[in-house]
């Protein structure tokens, strides 16, 4: 079953009277339980597209099916609440409060669900997922008294938290080490084939990209094949 389903979408920025077209018409489709990569270079469009399939941006013109409803013709308050109930972020710079513990960090989209847990429930989902992300000895301490690793790992169970439908990774390892960034990425392709989370990786690296079952790659605002890809940054 397709999850996803983009037809024709375009996406412009309107600088002044100057028109920025970013996505020159994206199509393609992504299915449930599938963990693929969104692969391109810096102004490739990819974190536009992410930003649209994420519901933090509409796109100028097209359709996006999520589970088969028109993510389009959602106002905002609607785009809101699907973004909160069916997708997770994780972010490069992590986007943890830097004040707060690991464990309040992972409760605070449970507070923006529309039907409410109670607070024992609130935090007892919190603790569970941060038990395995094996962080059992470091729920209550601040995100600088964490590792870039143990942060990251907070901000995927954060992500997890409201059980989505997918998972958007924009540069997941881009700040970390060799070592914890195939750590990460392990465990997202764990939670692909163990839980069936559909996972899509926004990255410009192919190694990071190499992770996921299928490779989509984006040049230019088009969704393109990878020799495409080559050629044009020989060119450039």
């Amino acid at each position: 079953m397709d999850l996803i389903e983009l037809k024709n979408l375009r996406k412009v920025y309107h600088l002044g009277e100057l028109d920025v077209p970013v996505l020159n018409g994206i199509s393609m489709t992504v299915s449930a339980g599938e963990m693929v990569s969104l692969m391109g270079a810096s102004g490739s469009g990819k974190s536009t597209l992410m930003n649209i399939l994420g519901c933090l941006d509409r796109p100028s013109s097209g359709q996006y099916l999520l589970e088969g409803r028109d993510i389009t013709a959602l106002d905002a308050d609607e785009q809101a609440e699907i973004r909160n109930a069916k997708i997770g972020f994780v972010f490069q710079n992590f986007n943890l409060l830097p004040r707060t513990s690991a464990l309040d960090n992972v409760m605070i989209p449970l507070e923006y669900r529309t039907t409410r847990l109670s607070a024992r429930e609130t935090r007892e989902k919190a603790e569970a997922l941060l038990e395995k992300m094996g962080l059992k000895d470091r729920m209550h301490h601040h995100p600088s008294q964490l590792s870039g690793g143990q942060q990251q790992r907070v901000a995927i169970a954060r992500s997890l938290v409201n059980s989505p439908s997918i998972l958007f990774a924009d540069e997941p390892t881009g700040n970390l080490d060799s070592r914890t960034s195939r750590e990460i990425l392990e465990m997202f392709q764990q939670l692909n084939e163990e839980e069936r989370i559909t996972i899509m990786l926004v990255t410009h690296d192919p190694e990071v990209a190499a992770h996921a079952g299928r490779v989509i790659h984006i040049c230019d605002g088009l969704i393109v094949d990878g020799a495409y890809c080559r050629e044009a940054g020989d060119a450039a």
